[in-house]
């Protein structure tokens, strides 16, 4: 079943990527301009169909009026959900870039959507080798978290897998280095650096990683708080982590 995407730039990145699973384009009127104006370009340049709505008659809300073009605007494409790779595929090693280069994240049981979207964001900008989601307990990948992704669901290679502990151990056998974030942890996630290809498991957003989980790290490591707050939101921990370990991200030579 076709996801219904709102956001335009979750659709042109779909377009770019994956035109194929692009099934049609639905505008609102005055949605013809912009974002929208470049997704019906680019659906056009496809032979995607590109329907183009009437406004109803009945006088439109201040609100809706100023709304006209953006993603909340009514306008949708319809857009096949992106396949699941395998584990093989998600660990296979780039020789041209050394088998000590990149970044991977698994996610245990992350139940907001708006979090799975925006860290896929935060890994499509920072270059993430591939994300492992678990089947269970996790928010499905839905539209909201395409939607949210503003295209990084595109972009970043992903499995979904019943058993994440032994996905971790696929991990391991590929020379993947895990390490899991808890705020509990004794060490501080500054003791590490850059100098092996690291799995980073952020854990659920109540209750962190489960005790498997946890039993298949090699390192376990906290973000220290310096201020009032002492905890994160589990995408904002995730960025952090993707910035700091990523050796593909912006200002990397």
């Amino acid at each position: 079943m076709a996801l219904e995407l709102k956001n335009p730039h979750s659709v042109l990145a779909a377009l770019k990527t994956r035109p194929i699973d692009v099934t049609e384009i639905r505008l609102t009127a005055g949605a013809s301009q912009g974002n929208w104006g470049d997704v019906a370009d680019e659906a056009r340049s496809h032979g995607i169909p590109v329907v183009v709505r009437k406004a109803p008659p009945q006088k439109m809300k201040r609100r809706q009026s100023e709304d006209q073009g953006r993603r909340t605007a009514g306008s949708v494409a319809l857009v096949k959900p992106r396949i699941p790779s395998s584990l093989g595929e998600l660990f296979a090693m780039d020789k041209t870039e050394g088998e000590s280069r990149g970044l991977w994240l698994a996610l245990d049981c992350i139940q907001d959507p708006h979090n799975i979207g925006a860290i896929f964001r935060t890994a499509g900008f920072f270059g993430v080798r591939g994300i492992i989601l678990t089947k269970d307990r996790s928010a499905p990948l839905n539209g909201t978290v395409y939607d949210v992704a503003s295209g990084g669901m595109e972009g970043v290679p992903f499995a979904v897998e019943t058993n994440l502990s032994r996905a971790i151990t696929e991990a391991k056998a590929a020379g993947i280095w895990i390490m899991g974030t808890s705020e509990h942890a004794e060490e501080d996630v500054a003791t590490y650096s850059q100098d092996r290809p690291w799995m980073v498991v952020i854990g659920n957003e109540e209750k962190g990683l489960r005790r498997l989980t946890l039993e298949q790290c090699d390192v376990v490591c906290r973000l220290t708080s310096a201020g009032l707050v002492d905890s994160l939101n589990a995408s904002v921990a995730a960025g952090i982590m993707i910035a700091r370990f990523s050796p593909f991200g912006p200002g990397v030579k």
